[in-house]
C-alpha cells in the first residue's frame, strides 16, 4: 500500500472508534472506513489473477467491487474470494468490517496467522478458511462469534488446543478442524457435526477421543472407566432377570411402536432443515429436500416424453409427485463444476431467498455424489419463446397488451435480483426462453442464480460465457465479466423479439440483411419506419406511441458502452411512461464509443463483433410448459 493509502487507514481506523454506534459508512471527510478495512485486506495478500483489480482507495462505495456483497444499507456483509489461488496473510483489518455475515476464503494459499480481529465480527455466521496455510493457534476469540453457525478450518497446519471458547456457541451447526496438527484437550463443541480426523496428536492410537464418528457430535472418553465396568456387571444380572419377565411384552410393544413410527416417517414431508440420513450440516429453512428416487419415479425415469426444453444449465422434465403435484425438475449438467456439497448448498439457499411475484420460486432440490437437480413450479403457458408463434382462433396467444405486460413483469423481477435482493443475482441469460408464463400469462423469471451455482470455481477472468448469441453483452462475450449491465443489454434484446416476434438472430436474416437483429432495429429507427418492426401476426392491433417507447427503450438498453445503459429501476419507469423523453434526449447528445478499450481493432456492428468472436454458443429455446 503507498503512503497516502497507509495514512487514510490510520485516519479511518481512529474515526471508525469515534464514530463507533453511528449507522453511517462515511465520515464528514467522505472517506468510507470498510473500503480502508478491505485496501488494508487486499494489501497483505497476493493477488496473481488480479481478482482484486477494481478495489480502489479513492472508491466511496465497495459494493460493486468483485467478491463483495452489501446489505440493502450499503454495508459489506460478506467476502468471498474461494478458489482463487490468493496466497499472503489476512489482515488484521477485517476486524473493521463490522457486518460481516460471510466470509468464504477457501481453496487458496493464504499462510500465517488466524487474525484474532475476527472475534469482533459480531454478525459473523459462516467463515470458512479451509485448504489454505494457516498456521498457529485457533484464536479464543472466536468464541466471541455468537451467531457462528459453519466454522470450516480444515486442511491448514493449525496446532495447540481448540479454544474452549468455541463450546459457548449455541447454534454451531458445523465445526470442521480436520487434517491440522492440533492437539489435546478438546472442549465439549454443541455443533451436530464436529470433524476431528487427521490430527495426530488427538486422533492417535491412543487417543480416548472417538475421530471417526461421522456426522454425529465427537465422543468424549467417559470418567472412570474401571468403576462404571464393575456396576456395569451388576446392571447386566439385573438387566437379564428383568428381561426374563418382561420380554415378550417388550418385544410386543417395540414391534408396533416400530409400525408406527415407519407410517410416521411413510407420510411425513422430508425437509431439510429436519435432522435425517441426508445430510445433517446444513438447514436451508423452508427449501425441501427430494430423494433422486423420488424425482426419478416422478419424471418416469426421466423419459424424453417428459423433457420440456434444453438449455445451458441442463435438461427440464415435467414430473409428477407422489402428492399430485405437477412440478418442473431441472437436471443441472457440469455439476462437477461446484465447489463442493455445502457450497451447492449455500448457493442454492441464496436462490431460494429471492421471492417475489415475477421471480420463479425454487421448491426444493436433490444433491447426490453425481446429480444436483432442481425443483420448480410448472409453468402450465411455458416460456415466451415458445408461445410467441401460438395462435388461438386466428389471433396471437400474445396480443400487444400481454406483451407489454411480459415486459413490465420480467423489469420488475430483474429490478429485484439487481436492486432489492441480498445478495444482489446478475442472471446472465436473459431471453424469452427464461421468461416463463404462468396460468395468468403473468411473466416469471426464471434460471436466475445458476450461473453462479455452476461456475463457482471459476474466476472473474476464467468464467465461462453461458448465454445465446444475439443477447449477450458486447462486453461479456470480450471479457467474460458479467454485470447487472448484462442483464440489461438481454432485456432490452427482450423487447424487440416481444416486438418483433422473432428470435434475436433471425430477425435481420429475414429482411436479407446481414447481421443480428440490433444492427437492423437500429436501421429501421433511424428511417423512421418502426411500423415494419413490429410482429405481422399482430395485424396493426398495437399503440402506435407505445411501440416506439418500447423500441427507444430497447436502443437505450443496448448501447454497446455499458456504462451508458439504464439501471432497472430507470427501465421499469421508463415503461411505465416515467422519464423516457429525456433520458433519450440526454443519450443523443451522447457520443458513444463505438467500442470499449480492450478492443484494438474494433468492429463496426454488434454483428461484426459476434463474427470476429471466437465463441460458439448455440441458441438453446424451450419447447413447451415448464
Amino acid at each position: 500500500m503507498d503512503s497516502r493509502g497507509f495514512v487514510l487507514w490510520i485516519v479511518g481506523l481512529l474515526l471508525l472508534k469515534l464514530m463507533e454506534g453511528s449507522s453511517a459508512t462515511l465520515s464528514p471527510t467522505g472517506i468510507n472506513y470498510e473500503v480502508v478495512a478491505l485496501m488494508t485486506i487486499k494489501s497483505d495478500l497476493r493477488d496473481p489473477h488480479n481478482v482484486l483489480e477494481n478495489w480502489d482507495i479513492n472508491s466511496v462505495d465497495p459494493c460493486s467491487w468483485r467478491m463483495v456483497t452489501c446489505t440493502p444499507d450499503g454495508y459489506v456483509s460478506a467476502l468471498g474470494l474461494p478458489s482463487q489461488s490468493i496466497s499472503g496473510t489476512l489482515s488484521t483489518g477485517i476486524g473493521n468490517l463490522s457486518h460481516l455475515q460471510s466470509v468464504l476464503l477457501q481453496n487458496n494459499a493464504i499462510s500465517g496467522p488466524i487474525p484474532s480481529t475476527i472475534g469482533m465480527l459480531e454478525n459473523l455466521r459462516t467463515l470458512d478458511l479451509s485448504s489454505n496455510e494457516f498456521t498457529g493457534e485457533i484464536p479464543g476469540s472466536l468464541g466471541d462469534l455468537r451467531n457462528l453457525n459453519y466454522l470450516r478450518l480444515n486442511n491448514n497446519s493449525l496446532s495447540g488446543p481448540i479454544p474452549e471458547s468455541l463450546s459457548e456457541i449455541d447454534v454451531l451447526t458445523l465445526v470442521d478442524v480436520s487434517f491440522n496438527n492440533l492437539s489435546s484437550p478438546v472442549p465439549k463443541i454443541s455443533a451436530r457435526t464436529f470433524k476431528l480426523a487427521g490430527n495426530p496428536l488427538i486422533c492417535g492410537s491412543n487417543s480416548h477421543y472417538n475421530c471417526s464418528v461421522y456426522p454425529e457430535p465427537l465422543a468424549f472418553p467417559p470418567d472412570g472407566a474401571k468403576a462404571e465396568t464393575q456396576s456395569g456387571a451388576k446392571n447386566h444380572r439385573v438387566a437379564l432377570a428383568f428381561g426374563l419377565s418382561f420380554g415378550s411384552a417388550f418385544l410386543i410393544i417395540l414391534a408396533i411402536g416400530s409400525f408406527v413410527w415407519w407410517r410416521y416417517r411413510h407420510n411425513q414431508q422430508i425437509f431439510f432443515d429436519v435432522n435425517d440420513q441426508y445430510d445433517p450440516e446444513v438447514r436451508l429453512g423452508h427449501l425441501k429436500r427430494y430423494t433422486f428416487k423420488e424425482l426419478r419415479a416422478a419424471t418416469d425415469h426421466f423419459n424424453s416424453k417428459n423433457i420440456l426444453g434444453r438449455g445451458g444449465f441442463g435438461i427440464v422434465y415435467k414430473g409428477c409427485l407422489n402428492d399430485g403435484s405437477i412440478v418442473a425438475v431441472k437436471r443441472l449438467k457440469d455439476y462437477n463444476a461446484i465447489g463442493g456439497e455445502i457450497q451447492f448448498q449455500t448457493e442454492v439457499e441464496m436462490i431460494s431467498l429471492a421471492v417475489h411475484r415475477n421471480l420463479l420460486r425454487l421448491w426444493g432440490f436433490c444433491s447426490t455424489e453425481n446429480e444436483r437437480l432442481l425443483v420448480y413450479p410448472y409453468m402450465l403457458n411455458g416460456s415466451v419463446a415458445s408461445r410467441l408463434r401460438d395462435h388461438s382462433h386466428g389471433r396471437p396467444v400474445l396480443d400487444w397488451s400481454r406483451r407489454k405486460r411480459i415486459a413490465l413483469g420480467t423489469a420488475r423481477g430483474l429490478l429485484y435480483l439487481h436492486e432489492q435482493c441480498d445478495p444482489k443475482i446478475i442472471h446472465r441469460d436473459v431471453k424469452a426462453a427464461n421468461i416463463l408464463l404462468d396460468e395468468d400469462f403473468e411473466a416469471v423469471v426464471g434460471d436466475f442464480g445458476l450461473a453462479k451455482l455452476l461456475d463457482h470455481r471459476d474466476s472473474h477472468v476464467t468464467t465461462a460465457v453461458r448465454g445465446t448469441v444475439g443477447h449477450i453483452a458486447p462486453e461479456y462475450l470480450s471479457t467474460g465479466q458479467s454485470s447487472e449491465k448484462t442483464d440489461v443489454f438481454g432485456f432490452g434484446i427482450l423487447l424487440l423479439e416481444l416486438i418483433t416476434g422473432q428470435k434475436a438472430l433471425d430477425f435481420g436474416r429475414a429482411a436479407n440483411q446481414k447481421g443480428v437483429m440490433l444492427d437492423w432495429v437500429k436501421k429501421l429507427h433511424q428511417e423512421g419506419k418502426l411500423n415494419l418492426l413490429a410482429d405481422k401476426d399482430l395485424k396493426g392491433n398495437f399503440d402506435r406511441l407505445e411501440l416506439e417507447e418500447m423500441v427507444q427503450v430497447a436502443l437505450l438498453c443496448t448501447q454497446f458502452n455499458p456504462s451508458h445503459r439504464p439501471k432497472m429501476s430507470e427501465i421499469l419507469r421508463m415503461l411505465e411512461g416515467d422519464g423516457l423523453a429525456e433520458k433519450w434526449e440526454a443519450s443523443q447528445n451522447i457520443e458513444t464509443p463505438r467500442y470499449l478499450r480492450s478492443y484494438e481493432n474494433p468492429p463496426q456492428r454488434y454483428s461484426d463483433f459476434i463474427e470476429e468472436s471466437s465463441l460458439v454458443v448455440e441458441a438453446m429455446e424451450l419447447s413447451g410448459p415448464r
